[in-house]
């Protein structure tokens, strides 16, 4: 029996519970900067994205030694997929139940997810909004512009402190200030539209609980990276590697083994902060791509020459992880750096005698990031980055899940990726010392 049982769509959110029938109610992820698929946000350590077998799979058998750069798995919930007589489009959460959310196949991510009706009859409002996108360049990719249109109303209880504001094609600034990364929501109205467009039933989901690994930010400013050299499965469709393949030979991919996904940064001089898309990123020449690094870690102010020994540490650290992993392919996955726009120096804190010890707050904070405490960081202290492969919908290794493609040594398209990183930041780091 499908637990989807009738209930008051819209009340529940972060007080509600996973036992009964009273289920939690998935908003966008704010903080999502890049990817086709919407990361839902289902608690503040945890987010949840449509379950992909082969991800599944891959993140149950990791090397242990690579769980230190990838997020916590924490298994599968149900979702349902509900509207309210106001006209708007929900995603509710309760616990998996085995054989109760159908299994779905391994397909492209962007087709995900589809199969199966359950009983109960899904009420579908008439009621949608147009949503233009941001930048002229989309409109090349008909079938994303045609779900656009049909994006039905989000109605978004969880919203950021920090404004966001994209830079458009021409590097000016856009006059709106959202409060969450136009990217999420972007993907939050394909993926609902995705999913009201299959049937007039109710059908259960099956999405992926993963750790929430800007959690622990302030102001997290993340960088989305596509890496490698290729960016097909061994499974895709000659038509789909070819599309593929050209992307990777128009961008940084065939020259770095990187390209920009989406990024944002805080901007400790307006307050808000900067994004930018993965159309922004496959158009960059390698001194573009050098350009975009330099952005990310400028705060408005100033660039945060701080992150660069602990960012190079966990790449250099990945990169020796991933060259113990013979057989492994990662195609079409990211790396996420990211590090917190509130640990900079400049404006937030000041140097006193000790007895002193006075707090400076930086005015363009919201009062409620406005907490730096009572001790002031070291000036010798390093700040807090993360460095995260996400996205393994494409991955394989030797004896995975009986595939006939076998590959020799380690993911060297990966490896020439960091690599070109890592060279970059090292180039950086010595021309502003």
């Amino acid at each position: 029996m499908c637990v989807c049982q009738t209930m008051e769509v819209g009340k529940y959110g972060k007080n509600a519970t996973r036992s009964g029938d009273r289920g939690v109610l998935l908003e966008p992820f704010i903080h999502q900067v890049g990817g086709h698929s919407s990361m839902m946000r289902y608690d503040d350590h945890t987010v949840c994205k449509p379950l992909i077998t082969r991800e599944q799979r891959f993140y149950e058998s990791l090397p242990p030694e690579m769980k230190e750069f990838t997020p916590e798995y924490k298994g599968v919930v149900s979702v349902c997929f509900e509207g309210d007589s106001d006209g708007y489009i929900n995603l509710v959460a309760y616990p998996y139940v085995e054989n109760e959310a159908l299994e779905q196949d391994d397909m492209p991510e962007r087709d995900q997810p589809r199969r199966k009706h359950s009983r109960r009859s899904l009420h579908r409002s008439s009621s949608v909004t147009e949503h233009k996108e941001e930048k002229p360049g989309l409109a090349s990719d008909n079938t994303e512009s045609i779900q656009e249109t049909k994006s039905p109303r989000v109605d978004l209880h969880i919203h950021s402190d920090v404004p966001f504001q994209m830079l458009d094609g021409n590097s000016g600034l856009s006059s709106e200030k959202i409060s969450y990364n136009p990217w999420s929501l972007r993907c939050h109205k394909q993926q609902l539209s995705r999913m009201r467009s299959e049937s007039k039933d109710r059908k259960l989901y099956k999405f992926l609980l993963l750790e929430n690994v800007v959690h622990h930010f302030k102001l997290p400013c993340v960088l989305d990276l596509k890496m490698g050299t290729r960016q097909h499965g061994d499974d895709a469709s000659e038509e789909k590697a070819a599309r593929q393949m050209k992307k990777c030979e128009q961008s940084t991919s065939a020259t770095l083994g990187v390209r920009v996904c989406g990024m944002q940064v805080y901007q400790l001089d307006t307050g808000h902060y900067l994004c930018r898309n993965k159309y922004y990123g496959r158009g960059l020449s390698i001194e573009g791509f050098r350009n975009a690094l330099y952005q990310y870690l400028h705060n408005g102010i100033e660039l945060r020459k701080d992150l660069f020994e602990p960012v190079l540490a966990k790449l250099r650290s990945l990169k020796a992880v991933l060259e113990r992993q013979a057989s492994y392919r990662f195609y079409s996955s990211s790396l996420l750096i990211i590090y917190d726009g509130k640990d900079s120096r400049a404006g937030m804190f000041v140097e006193c005698r000790p007895e002193m010890r006075l707090k400076r707050v930086d005015s363009s904070l919201p009062e409620s990031l406005q907490d730096g405490g009572n001790m002031e960081p070291s000036s010798s202290a390093q700040p807090k980055v993360d460095v995260r492969m996400i996205d393994f919908a494409h991955s394989t290794f030797k004896g995975f899940r009986d595939d006939p493609t076998v590959h020799d040594g380690p993911d060297m398209g990966y490896v020439f990726g960091l690599e070109s990183l890592i060279n970059i930041m090292e180039q950086m780091r010595e021309e502003n010392q």
